[in-house]
């Protein structure tokens, strides 16, 4: 049987989901999953060409004036091109708010979109190893911000890259040929060197990344078992652990850093040496007299416009390096539940109905698990029937699989051998959410959520009144419980027993008011005493509902319509 560890974090060796290298400057993905991404590319060219024209407007004005000012040896002019240049430079900034303001719109569009789909694809798959509680709040909080460095500077400046060169390109060709030459030549050595520091960068942010979800992991399972670890001894002893993982962090931070600071100073040096070539060869033209005044200012304010935005591209993919390395990540996550049918396996082909699966509520047939990573399988050749109503006990030594066959059930996981059947139907993707809809569960470590003991109990019907959320509790076996009972985050302020008791009173309203006509149990009546337990199994089967339940408890098992006994799994048996 699976262990409750195993229910939480995943099936051992089962590392989650495995991130995929960066798909170039602009990942696909983000396109694919984020309309508001294609927009905002489109409103970014628009902006980028339109930015370039006033650039070209802002060095021809000042070209011509300074030209003007030495040919007349008078200022008449100077006045007029101020004028237009302060026009030039409102156009420039209010250009530059309107693309801060597409890049916030996109930005918290697509961050939206991809926590949607990471919740979806977290609870299609709550059995993912990849999606422990820690790494998937740093990934949906801190992780996911970081694409506001990748909208609101990377991407402005990967478009303009494109468009400002070439049509500054353009410009200067149309005006120096010899100056557009050194400028075709030089210009693509900087994404080059780019691509270089570029991979290092990659490498080394993916490590801090993976570095900082472990940190958050570590640091939430050290604050949930903090009460265990009090009461042996051994809380003060986690903290070298702490200290070492947050120094691991802060290692890898300040060598992004380091590695940063220096690609940032390889970019600038070789646009600065490729500009003062161009600058050198038309300060020995104009002095040769080849190359006049205006013609020479002109390709000499240009020429830094030119490397200028290919070099902004490399000093600000950090900004964007964690941003890409958090969506890569949940993209892993979502890519995994929507390429498995939200359960975690390809499906295997359905068999056809046979009768006996077909008179039955739920036929489950020869089914079997491995999970991955295991070299053995958790259970194997399991079957038996649901018949409407009936009262169902699985049983066996603990390790036998029982509460994976209830994954099963649950659609949890998808079997990889044997199938599920509901009312003659294969359990799957297609059929899983009307199956839920007639599903309450209790399982063993039972969801509490912060509030009281009455809060808790609707979950299972919202609009219950006070004398129904009473009357569950009392056939739950908790009648002390006072609903006003308060409970804090993951159940604080009630014991095992008390938590397996309110979940159980909340699936007795989803029973009762709720629609749900079939009940899954993993071990209900653990915790309580003799009285209790006979007064829960009086309730579950006077109900008349579908009742499946996990348990070793002898009052459980002779009160059973059937007994299914799950044996462990013989590890020479290939199941897969």
């Amino acid at each position: 049987m699976a262990s409750a560890s195993t229910a939480r974090h995943g099936a051992p060796g089962d590392q989650g989901p495995r991130v995929r290298r960066s798909r170039g400057p602009l990942d696909p993905r983000l396109v694919r999953r984020g309309s508001a991404t294609r927009w905002f590319l489109v409103a970014s060219v628009a902006v980028g060409c339109v930015n370039a024209a006033l650039t070209l407007a802002q060095a021809w004005l000042v070209a011509h004036a300074i030209a003007g000012v030495f040919a007349t040896r008078t200022l008449d002019g100077v006045g007029t091109a101020a004028a237009m240049l302060a026009a030039v430079f409102v156009g420039k900034a209010a250009l530059g708010w309107a693309g801060d303001w597409l890049a916030q719109r996109a930005s918290a569009a697509v961050k939206s979109q991809l926590r949607r789909d990471i919740v979806t694809a977290r609870l299609a798959r709550p059995l993912d190893a990849g999606a422990a509680s820690g790494g998937l709040i740093t990934l949906v909080t801190q992780g996911l911000d970081a694409l506001d460095g990748y909208y609101a500077k990377y991407l402005p400046q990967l478009v303009l890259a494109v468009t400002v060169p070439l049509i500054i390109g353009v410009a200067i060709l149309t005006a120096d040929l010899t100056s557009a030459i050194i400028v075709a030549l030089t210009l693509p050595l900087i994404p080059v060197f780019m691509a270089l520091v570029g991979w290092t960068t990659e490498a080394r942010t993916q490590k801090r990344w993976r570095v900082q979800t472990r940190l958050a992991n570590h640091f939430a399972d050290l604050v949930a078992g903090l009460p265990t670890l009090q009461v042996f001894g051994r809380a003060r002893a986690q903290l070298e652990g702490l200290r070492r993982t947050q120094s691991a962090h802060r290692a890898e931070t300040m060598a992004t850093l380091r590695l940063s600071f220096l690609s940032a100073l390889v970019l600038e040096l070789l646009s600065t040496l490729s500009v003062a070539l161009v600058a050198v060869t038309i300060g020995f033209r104009v002095v040769a007299g080849d190359l006049d005044l205006a013609t020479a200012l002109f390709v000499l304010v240009l020429a830094p416009e030119a490397y200028l935005p290919v070099r902004q591209v490399g000093a600000h993919y950090h900004d964007a390096a964690d941003g890409t390395a958090a969506a890569a990540s949940a993209f892993a996550l979502i890519e995994g539940a929507d390429q498995d049918g939200g359960s975690g396996h390809r499906p295997s082909p359905a068999p056809a109905p046979d009768r006996a699966g077909s008179a039955s509520l739920v036929a489950v047939r020869d089914l079997g698990h491995t999970y991955p990573g295991a070299d053995d399988p958790a259970v194997a050749g399991v079957t038996f029937d649901v018949t409407p109503g009936a009262f169902v006990v699985l049983t066996g030594p603990s390790g036998g699989g029982k509460t994976t066959v209830l994954n099963a059930l649950l659609g949890f996981l998808e079997p990889t051998a044997g199938s599920v059947l509901v009312d003659g139907h294969r359990l799957d993707a297609t059929t899983l959410p009307a199956w839920r809809r007639r599903v309450a569960y209790v399982g063993q470590n039972p969801g509490m959520v912060n509030g009281d003991v009455a809060g808790n109990v609707r979950l299972g019907f919202p609009a219950a009144t006070d004398d129904q959320v009473r009357d569950a509790l009392r056939d739950a076996g908790a009648p002390e419980l006072a609903p006003d009972h308060s409970v804090g985050d993951d159940g604080e302020g009630l014991s095992s027993g008390e938590r397996r008791r309110v979940a159980t009173a909340r699936a007795l309203l989803r029973i009762r008011l709720g629609g749900a006509d079939v009940l899954l149990l993993d071990e209900p009546t653990a915790g309580l005493d003799s009285g209790a337990e006979i007064a829960l199994l009086d309730t579950l089967r006077s109900s008349g509902v579908t009742a499946v339940v996990v348990s070793h408890r002898r009052r459980v098992i002779e009160r059973a319509d059937a007994v299914v006994r799950i044996e462990p799994a013989d590890p020479r048996e290939d199941v897969r």
